[in-house]
């Protein structure tokens, strides 16, 4: 994998953990920082699980790419949350 493409990647991931969290809303346990590494994960999770499905190969490009990331992050964050609430 170039590099560039793992930046491009890491910033998608980045951007779709932030994005996530102001559609959850809500303070984020783990702050902007914990958003923006649970939307890396989320993006991996996302892509995963369109690869799972057999989507992975018919959404490309950059759009499938940002909506499997966003998914995979409101999926992250939403646990995340939940996770936090249950263990108070």
């Amino acid at each position: 994998m170039p590099a560039w493409s793992l930046i491009v990647w890491l910033a998608i991931g980045a951007v779709a953990g932030l994005v996530a969290r102001g559609i959850i809303g809500g303070r984020p346990p783990f702050g902007m920082a914990g958003d923006i590494v649970l939307g890396i994960a989320g993006a991996v999770v996302g892509g995963f699980l369109l690869a799972l499905t057999g989507l992975g190969g018919t959404v490309g490009g950059l759009i499938g790419t940002m909506v499997a990331a966003l998914l995979g992050a409101l999926l992250l964050i939403w646990l995340s949350n939940f996770i936090k609430v249950r263990s108070r």
